[in-house]
């Protein structure tokens, strides 16, 4: 049996479009991880919906003397301190900024003392200061700048 050469020439240019490919053909089954990159993705083509969880979501944080604070858990956190509360960030992300709405318990509670991983970290704080006044909402932003270095800002709503 004689072996045919297959080369480039065999489909001409433009003979497979969109319209000749049947949705149900490609899956994401025939589709390699490694074959989906950056540059073929359209730009806005990555809707909301799609956007993990870190970005998504907000999360009610555990009151205590220690809270974590998982910058991959959620966008948005809330807490009502029942002691004087220092935030542990944990799995910090350059560049990404984080807010926690932090309602104030009536008990003259602390909540302005931050580390990172457990251990000391720098955190520079550009504005506010807590306010534990029973239901006062207290807005937090911090932004990650290094893996171990923070800036962060507290506000209330304005009267």
């Amino acid at each position: 049996m004689a072996t045919t050469k297959v080369t480039t020439n065999v489909i001409a240019d433009d003979a497979i479009t969109t319209a000749k490919i049947l949705d149900d053909n490609v899956t994401t089954g025939k589709i390699l991880d490694a074959n989906i990159t950056t540059a073929k993705l359209a730009d806005d083509s990555v809707s909301f919906e799609k956007v993990d969880a870190e970005f998504t979501t907000s999360s009610a944080l555990s009151a205590g003397a220690t809270v974590a604070v998982d910058f991959d858990a959620a966008q948005v956190f809330t807490l009502t301190p029942n002691a004087n509360t220092t935030f542990n960030i944990t799995n910090p992300k350059i560049g990404v900024t984080k807010t926690l709405i932090v309602t104030g318990a009536g008990g003259s509670y602390t909540a302005d003392t931050w580390t990172v991983g457990g251990s000391s970290g720098t955190f520079n704080k550009i504005a506010g200061t807590y306010d534990d006044t029973s239901s006062k909402k207290n807005l937090y932003q911090i932004t990650c700048v290094s893996a171990t270095e923070f800036w962060y800002s507290i506000s209330q709503i304005a009267s």
